[in-house]
């Protein structure tokens, strides 16, 4: 787990080392135990190195092979790779260390971009040929890691964090406002763009390749692999698909344990953490597991369920593990919020400081942490978010519901007026092509519920998921710890999308609409018409975990800032968002905005997400505009 950064000037001009240098100093928290550069007139790779596997300068980057040919700079891990090592051992080639980065170079040398394929992991690198004068970019599968790009007819600069790319001083720093308008309409982007014009985000499963004997055809993305959830034609008995869900769970959080230092779990009290605590502790006596609560004194209604702190330690008792927790107040999101917006970046899905302070607990005591996430998207932990799916008739009756379903933060009906300070007249369909575009690779034939169900469900991943990757990334790495997630097994994954729906989710199309922000009990009014989703997983984790935790409703890992943003936190948010300096105000309607404030001061709507947003913005402009 490390930091990847590097520069090509298509004009020929030399890359200067201490800008290079400039880059890999901005991102040390994500690789703190070494440094490397490596630069050849126009060309210039960097590295910060977090050592995980193969602890000796034998895995030193950017790494060079044997005959000089090729350089990489790679970030990741590949779970795999010592099946792969002995695969390319039995084709004649010698290895020099331990490391997987040293597997990686050498798959990509043998069997060039077509490696990617064959990678079990998370990743994200660059490889350049000197021969030929190639620069190959890859990121993995489903986006685990993270690599951020800026291209120019003179030049293209990259990174694992945006910071990197800033530290050239002549980057002009402007507001994406497309980009903008859509996190403030999903609580996500879900196109290749940042909120810093100029800058993108390497889409996940691609690779892409510059060659610079056709500079003209600028960087050329392949996508080599996207989801497919399907139901089979032939299904084989449920007994069957629980069997093989427990051998390959198993398979999967085997496979991350590998490790050369010490790696945790962590334990929030659900199914998922819960189970690969289980299987990870069965392998290491005395594991160290992680849970943040929450104090619940001035909490209410359903957030008084959010801290699951009982049930964590239950199970660490359970499976004999050395346990660990952080309690969170009111107070908590403000001390860390600079420190946390300067390294989130941008904003992106959900209240991400309890994760902040999950990380840093685990960092205390490990290098790598095993994580739950993941098994929500996979097997629809998430019920209410697809009722619709069970119910319209067409594609396009599908985009159209689901789409103002998503609308997390502002409703087309006032987005206008909120951003007319930036644009005029925000046409509604704008935003609903960037939904509808998600699907362009997955073929829209849908014929029966269960069709509609699987179309939520590559959604999710596409989207909320990989939001979610990325906010972990970033906030892991902040405090120099690799976070894993087992559930991203490539095996696992095919699995899961072509596991029967009627084994994940039961009675689906009597599940009524639910607003995920409304004030009562959704979790019950859910549960009382249906039974629960991630069904499958539920029943196979019986024999891991305890009974009030495989039958628990569903519940995520939140704070219950609902009632904080209007209690005890109510002093720093006005003070925050609706100051005269605010500068918020040079994007948004004062007046609509503090309208939509108020609304949720006084309990008549819970905009809890927005404020959120808000304030974050706010701290983003703060420190990088």
């Amino acid at each position: 787990m490390c930091g990847v950064v590097g520069q090509i000037n298509f004009d020929g001009k030399p890359v200067k080392r201490e800008f290079l240098k400039k880059m890999t100093d901005s991102i040390a928290h994500r690789g703190p135990d070494g440094v490397g550069h490596w630069v050849e007139q126009n060309i210039g790779l960097g590295h910060r190195r977090l050592t995980i596997i193969d602890t000796s300068p034998a895995g030193h980057q950017p790494m060079v092979s044997a005959d000089q040919r090729y350089v990489l700079s790679y970030n990741g891990e590949i779970y795999n790779f010592r099946e792969l090592r002995k695969e390319l051992m039995d084709m004649g080639y010698a290895f020099n260390s331990k490391s997987d980065t040293e597997v990686v170079l050498t798959s990509l040398i043998e069997w060039q971009e077509h490696a990617v394929k064959r990678f079990n992991g998370m990743f994200a690198f660059a490889l350049w040929d000197r021969k030929f004068k190639i620069l190959l970019l890859a990121r993995d599968r489903y986006g685990i890691k993270p690599l951020y790009y800026s291209m120019t007819a003179q030049r293209i600069i990259f990174s694992s964090e945006q910071k990197a790319i800033l530290a050239d001083q002549t980057f002009e720093r402007t507001i994406n406002k497309e980009a903008l308008l859509e996190y403030f309409t999903f609580q996500n982007i879900f196109t290749d763009q940042t909120l810093l014009q100029g800058i993108q985000l390497f889409p996940a499963g691609h690779y892409a390749k510059i060659d610079f004997a056709f500079l003209s055809q600028g960087l050329k993305k392949t996508r080599y692999w996207d989801y497919h959830f399907y139901s089979p034609e032939i299904e084989a008995p449920k007994e069957d698909y629980h069997e093989e869900l427990d051998r390959l769970f198993k398979q999967a959080v085997n496979r991350q344990l590998v490790s050369d230092v010490e790696l945790g779990s962590y334990l929030s009290g659900g199914l998922d953490s819960g189970s690969i605590s289980a299987i990870a502790a069965s392998n290491f006596p005395y594991l160290k597991t992680f849970t943040c609560g929450f104090d619940l004194s001035s909490a209410s209604g359903i957030e008084l369920a959010f801290d699951e702190r009982e049930k964590a330690e239950a199970m660490s008792a359970k499976f004999k593990t050395e346990h660990y927790e952080v309690i969170l107040k009111a107070g908590d999101m403000e001390r860390c919020l600079p420190n946390l917006a300067w390294h989130l970046e941008e904003p992106r899905v959900g209240q991400s400081y309890p994760n902040f302070y999950a990380a840093k607990l685990a960092s205390k005591f490990v290098k790598a942490v095993l994580s739950g996430t993941g098994g929500d998207e996979l097997f629809g932990g998430y019920p209410w978010r697809y009722y619709r799916a069970a119910k319209v008739k067409s594609f396009d009756g599908y985009i159209d519901d689901y789409y103002l379903y998503w609308q997390r933060l502002i409703p087309n009906k006032i987005i206008s007026k909120i951003f007319a300070p930036i644009w005029g007249e925000v046409r509604e369909v704008w935003t609903r092509d960037i939904f509808k575009d998600v699907f362009s690779n997955h073929s829209n034939q849908l014929e029966c519920p269960e069709d509609f169900i699987n179309h939520s469900l590559y959604f999710e991943a596409k989207t909320f998921l990989h939001g979610l990757f990325l906010v972990e990334d970033k906030l892991s790495m902040a405090h120099s710890l690799e976070n894993r997630v087992p559930f991203m097994d490539n095996d696992l994954v095919d699995f899961a999308m072509q596991c029967p729906i009627r084994l994940k989710l039961n009675n689906l199309s009597t599940v009524k609409n639910i607003n995920e922000n409304d004030l009562g009990n959704k979790s019950n009014q859910y549960f009382q018409k249906t039974n629960d989703g991630k069904q499958i997983l539920r029943d196979m984790m019986t024999k891991y975990v305890p009974s009030n935790v495989t039958q628990a409703v569903k519940q995520g890992f939140s704070s219950p800032d609902a009632s904080w943003f209007k209690g005890e936190s109510i002093k720093f948010v006005k003070r925050t968002l609706c100051e005269e300096d605010a500068r918020i105000y040079e994007f948004f309607d004062r007046k609509a905005t503090i309208s939509l404030l108020e609304e949720h001061f006084k309990g008549q709507q819970n905009r809890r997400l927005l404020v959120w947003s808000l304030i974050n913005f706010e701290t983003y402009l703060s420190l990088y505009l």
